[in-house]
């Protein structure tokens, strides 16, 4: 049995999210070995808290051709003395790590160009090859990122139940931006819900158009992981987009929708559970507030 497993996710965020049960199957088949996770900074923090991770090399992934950096990122999976490298990213860049950082080290990687309907899927399929059995690769549950923000509420003057919305989206998709969210706001407020609005850095300038409560911490500073997974895991009820936040809400165990504004993403993101449900569009203009409504009034009976 391994000593040392070297996995490989450097992200994105929502993939991370998506990938903790695989975390979890790895963890439960090699119970006794560590387990270092190379990630990229931005995410570093967030994994350290998982309970199936134990320790976290960075890499943000510098330019190949940057060999000082690749030098020194050979020397840090070097020092781990992995017994086995599981590659959960599968991309050129891991291909090549494979060959000229640990060639030595037995690597456990997705063969040939086989596609399955998702990347999870894809993981899943990678453990089953290598004897690892996957109880939870498509069931991850991130509820161990929650901590306490009753504090918050408070402060923000925030009564449960409350119904949290994720408007917004990274700035390079703002295609992913449902637009009528301010008029659903306004419809769930008239009919005596608290609304409370989860807005990231590229998302701020939404604050003021769209009614309801924003959670600010104490030094008015955008939520971190562990208080954004706290505010939804206590909400009554989600609407979000497709993006990292709603990835976290799906997995968390609240109820709630999840809009996307291109027909066949959702498969693919495997986002859709018993209790968090997806509506698909080919127009995002074309899915009005009122069908939206319908459906979170539907599920709150």
């Amino acid at each position: 049995m391994a000593d040392h497993i070297l996995l490989i996710k450097h992200g994105a965020f929502g993939d991370l999210i998506q990938a903790d049960g695989v975390f979890k199957d790895i963890r439960r088949h090699f119970v006794q070995a560590k387990i270092t996770l190379v990630t990229q900074s931005l995410y570093s923090q967030l994994m350290l808290r998982s309970p199936y991770i134990d320790a976290v090399i960075v890499d943000d992934r510098a330019p190949l051709w940057h060999l000082p950096r690749q030098y020194q990122l050979k020397r840090r999976l070097q020092a781990c003395q992995a017994d086995r490298v599981i590659d959960l990213q599968n991309s050129s860049r891991t291909h090549w790590y494979q060959r000229l950082l640990l060639p030595a080290v037995p690597w456990l990687r997705r063969q040939g160009p086989r596609r399955h309907i998702s990347g999870l899927r894809g993981l899943e399929a990678l453990l089953t090859t290598a004897g690892i059995k996957t109880r939870y690769a498509l069931q991850p549950d991130v509820s161990w990122m929650a901590t306490d923000i009753d504090v918050l509420l408070q402060k923000n003057k925030i009564a449960k139940p409350y119904i949290a919305l994720i408007p917004g989206s990274s700035a390079k998709h703002p295609q992913k931006r449902w637009p009528y969210y301010a008029e659903l706001a306004s419809a769930l407020l008239a009919k005596g819900h608290e609304v409370v609005k989860i807005l990231g850095p590229d998302e701020q300038a939404l604050a003021q158009k769209i009614p309801g409560k924003q959670v600010q911490t104490a030094d008015n500073a955008v939520l971190n992981w562990f208080q954004l997974a706290g505010v939804l895991q206590q909400a009554q009820y989600i609407i979000g987009n497709d993006t990292g936040p709603s990835h976290v809400a799906a997995n968390i165990g609240t109820p709630g929708l999840v809009l996307f504004g291109q027909k066949g993403i959702a498969q693919q993101t495997e986002i859709e559970k018993k209790h968090f449900k997806v509506i698909e569009v080919d127009d995002f203009n074309q899915l009005s507030c009122d069908e939206v409504l319908a459906s979170v009034l539907a599920a709150l009976t």
